[in-house]
């Protein structure tokens, strides 16, 4: 209030007190959505040994995601002495802490679906074996992609430009390496981090459509095939 927002009403501020509350009172629900069932079957012996092992890792998972939380929303409210920037939290913190949920979220699904669905048992042909290693590296990029689509909102990155495919009246922006060294501009400079999300941003996209369309020249499960498809549908929905 003191440093940006001077006209904020007290309606204005309970809006985004109550999304923060509501996010944190969500995360805890979450946590002992996991932790609570994991020590029941736990007790009642109803997990495997490897079971067990995933199950500790979930659990110490979604604890370091708190952490991490409350980690982040501590440097944005840490005192910057010298500074007349715009109060925000530490993009590499929200970089992590999203990064963390994609993980316990891919990690989860992975340990629910292995469970319930019976694994195929397919002859490793050499498509098929170029068909997993390139669908781990597309994962691999739409990681990254979403990783710096934290930076583009701690920095504040969306407000540069507003315009697709060029940015401004330029496909390639003049201070895109405005800052020393030469490295600190993909972290820190607004113009690099909403180029380099552009750039990450399509590549995921057409990673995602040169997967389907291999998969499309081997014979695939119907599972598999569905993933695929739905796959491509959702990244062109993204």
């Amino acid at each position: 209030f003191n440093s940006l927002n001077h006209d904020m009403t007290l309606a204005e501020f309970k809006f985004i007190w109550y999304m923060e509350y509501s996010h944190r009172m969500w995360g805890r629900v979450v946590g002992l959505a996991y932790i609570l069932p994991a020590a029941y079957f736990w007790r009642r012996g109803w997990l495997s040994r490897p079971l067990k092992g995933c199950v500790l890792a979930l659990c110490g998972l979604v604890c370091f995601q708190g952490l991490l939380g409350w980690y982040m929303v501590k440097s944005g409210l840490e005192e910057k002495p010298d500074s007349y920037d715009i109060p925000r939290v530490s993009q590499y913190r929200l970089a992590a802490h999203l990064g963390s949920a994609l993980v316990l979220y891919s990690a989860s699904l992975w340990t629910g679906l292995s469970l319930l669905l019976p694994r195929h048992k397919l002859p490793e042909t050499h498509q098929l074996l170029r068909l997993r290693q390139y669908a781990h590296g597309t994962t691999a990029l739409i990681f990254l992609t979403a990783l710096s689509g934290a930076f583009v909102a701690g920095l504040d990155a969306g407000l540069v430009y507003n315009s697709f495919p060029k940015m401004g009246e330029r496909w390639i922006p003049d201070d895109l390496l405005a800052f020393s060294p030469v490295l600190r501009n993909i972290f820190e400079n607004p113009t690099t981090v909403q180029f380099d999300h552009r750039i990450l941003g399509i590549a995921s996209v057409t990673a995602v459509t040169a997967l389907y369309l291999f998969s499309r020249k081997i014979p695939l499960p119907r599972r598999t095939r569905m993933a695929v498809t739905s796959l491509l549908a959702v990244a062109c929905m993204q």
